[in-house]
Formats: structure tokens, C-alpha cells, sequence
């Protein structure tokens, strides 16, 4: 997985969401990020407290496309920034989705109770 800068994140995603018109779909998932890049032992989890705060929060974005994955972390302070910028890739990106196919109900079949 490729851990990028938020600008290259979505210079990329922009990028991701073009090659994926026809045949592919991309999934984006986003998450609260501690810093931590290996799980906790568990012998020393009994020691810590639960609500340990490392700080200031962030936020990890996860885009994966076929093979293809994509990261990037995002710092509270940067965070309106960011949405607006991803706001505007999705809504630029949103013109491709098919449209749900409504089933007809078979008229002049109507139950007669007597």
C-alpha cells in the first residue's frame, strides 16, 4: 500500500476513478488512525488504559482499486480542506453510476376475496 500526501492522494484517486469507468469499482474507506503501525502485544494491552489519547486525531483514507491500493493521513487541523477537495472528485466522478432498474407489478392480477 502506498502512503501519500493528501494532494497526491487525490491527484491519484482522480486518476483511479478514470481508469475504472467501464469495468471496475473503487472502494474508499475511511478510518481514525492512532499512529500505530503494529497491533499492541497482548501482554502489555492489560496494562494500558483504554482511553489512552495519543494527541491530535487523524484520519486514515484507504482507496483500492483491482490491485491497485492507495493511503494517505489525514491531520485533524488539514481535515476541512481535504473534504472539500475529495467532495469535489466525487461529485466530478459521479456521473458514471448506473441507474436502479424499477420491477413493473403485473397489473389487472388482483386478488378477489368473497
Amino acid at each position: 500500500m502506498v502512503l501519500l500526501a493528501n494532494e497526491a492522494f487525490l491527484t491519484e484517486l482522480t486518476l483511479m476513478f478514470q481508469k475504472s469507468r467501464t469495468s471496475a469499482a473503487v472502494y474508499v474507506t475511511l478510518k481514525q488512525y492512532n499512529g500505530r503501525t503494529k497491533p499492541i502485544p497482548k501482554a502489555s494491552k492489560d496494562k494500558q488504559s483504554v482511553s489512552e489519547s495519543t494527541g491530535e486525531h487523524k484520519c486514515l483514507v484507504r482507496a483500492t482499486c483491482r490491485n491497485k491500493k492507495l493511503s494517505t493521513v489525514v491531520s485533524a487541523k488539514d481535515m476541512n480542506k481535504f473534504q472539500l477537495a475529495y467532495a469535489g472528485v466525487l461529485k466530478a466522478n459521479m456521473d458514471n453510476l448506473k441507474k436502479a432498474h424499477k420491477t413493473k407489478k403485473e397489473k389487472g392480477k388482483t386478488s378477489k376475496t368473497t
